[in-house]
């Protein structure tokens, strides 16, 4: 009890100078987290106050983030954590995790299709063509640009041949596109835009460029214009990252007459829009057309990049970009400085999948199967949670964006640690943020890795853990 004996100030309330006295101790290591704070009577004695005011300090700290309260337990010590340090404690969660104890899990959290529905026997049997085709060439040849088979056949099935060839270039993935089109237009101090909340290695790529990262909050349909057209007519911007299709995390796809404003103001203020292209093969609401900001782009101001690790399999790690002409030659080069060459095999065995209409056929399938979870953990959400949360129904993709309402007393990192013991995973909104705070109140929860049963069971707990 001793470390918690302070003496009082005339000028300031006794809860508030307690609360901050507790901050110090937890702020400098000496309460440990998840340390039990004195119980209220005690602790009110040892101080010679009322227990009222050790009630108004621990609720003080409550709201800021330093303890949480335990039902019949008491109150602990939680040690105010910001972006980065939770960022580590999600990221060590997941490398815990091994295939074993996969399947104690329920996996709110995956953001990519399930290994299940991966199309082996249809795979194996372009692999085994390739080789039989391309001998050894299909293990050694590197093409530094890509394979130009998988090329030609993005530039033929997924663009009916209305953009330039020699713009697509083959790379391991969005992750990979968002850091090379980093490399190749970003330096110290450019203002780059991203949507308010966005994905967090999008975040960590512009950081990593020391540039000035200005946020603007989505809305249903796409950023909200009036805020980002404030930020160019204040500042220099170069680059606009956008995901038009079921944004990560909230959810929002842009409307067509956002996307043609934008567009508009790209070449009014003269920058450049990274159009991430997320999930937008999964579209489960028929109101919802697929017009890419690319494909509207009649001034060469958007680079385009798609992933199809996503949905496909995140271990073959291949994605595509199209680049603006100005833009081409460096694009290209930050891309052979990064790794010279993506896989040539999987390049050509993608190439043959989709020829062969293996890849329609798999799409097709995953409409089918996701929008039945979809419309169950949408339906579940709004019947048993109607009181608890707020959401967007996407109409896509494979997550949904939820919002706690007042009524839960807890935050989504608290949620997470809670769920985790659980045996089940979420990812809290301060993932998407700049400022942790900001995302406290928000959650993503996907469905990709459940099955319906899990789906409820999963959503069960949560609804308890909410209710404590």
């Amino acid at each position: 009890m001793e470390k918690y004996l302070i003496k009082f100030k005339e000028d300031e309330s006794k809860y508030v100078q307690i609360a901050k006295h507790i901050k110090r101790l937890i702020d400098k290591g000496k309460i440990l987290n998840e340390e039990k704070l004195p119980p209220i009577r005690n602790f009110a004695k040892a101080l010679e106050v009322n227990n009222v005011t050790i009630v108004n300090a621990y609720k003080k700290l409550q709201d800021e983030g330093y303890a949480r309260q335990k039902m019949g337990s008491g109150t602990y010590a939680k040690k105010k954590e910001n972006t980065l340090s939770f960022k580590r404690e999600y990221s060590h969660t997941f490398k815990r995790l091994n295939s074993k104890t996969m399947k104690e899990i329920i996996d709110f959290a995956g953001e990519t299709a399930s290994s299940s529905y991966f199309p082996v026997e249809d795979f194996k049997k372009v692999l085994n063509d390739v080789i039989d085709r391309d001998g050894a060439e299909a293990l050694t040849y590197q093409e530094a640009l890509g394979n130009e088979g998988l090329r030609n056949i993005i530039y033929e099935s997924f663009w009916d041949e209305n953009i330039d060839f020699n713009d697509i270039l083959i790379v391991s993935g969005a992750q990979q596109g968002i850091d090379i089109v980093s490399k190749a237009l970003v330096n110290i101090n450019d203002d780059v835009i991203v949507e308010k909340p966005t994905y967090g290695g999008a975040l960590s790529v512009f950081n990593g460029r020391r540039a000035n990262i200005y946020e603007i909050p989505m809305e249903k349909d796409g950023i909200d214009l009036w805020e980002l057209e404030k930020i160019l007519m204040k500042n220099n911007v170069k680059v606009l990252y956008t995901m038009s299709y079921f944004q990560n995390p909230t959810g929002g796809t842009y409307s067509l007459e956002k996307k043609l404003r934008i567009l508009e103001l790209a070449k009014i203020y003269d920058f450049y829009i990274v159009e991430d292209d997320y999930l937008s093969e999964l579209i489960f609401d028929k109101d919802i057309t697929y017009k890419s900001f690319k494909s509207l782009d009649k001034n060469d101001r958007v680079i385009y990049i798609k992933s199809f690790s996503k949905i496909f399999l995140p271990g073959i790690r291949i994605g595509y970009m199209i680049s603006p002409r100005n833009f081409r030659e460096s694009i290209q080069n930050c891309k052979v400085n990064t790794d010279i060459a993506t896989s040539s095999l999987m390049q050509r065995a993608l190439s043959l999948y989709i020829e062969e209409g293996f890849w329609k056929k798999h799409i097709d399938f995953l409409n089918k199967e996701y929008s039945e979870r979809y419309n169950y953990m949408e339906q579940y959400l709004k019947e048993k949670f109607k009181d608890k949360v707020d959401f967007l129904s996407p109409g896509g993709g494979l997550n949904f964006f939820i919002h706690l309402n007042d009524s839960v007393r807890m935050d989504s990192t608290e949620l997470f640690y809670r769920a985790r013991d659980k045996k089940v995973l979420i990812t809290p909104g301060v993932i998407f943020y700049k400022n942790f705070r900001d995302g406290l109140r928000y959650f993503r929860i996907g469905y990709s890795q459940t099955s319906i049963e899990k789906i409820k069971e999963g959503l069960d707990i949560l609804y308890d853990l909410m209710e404590e």
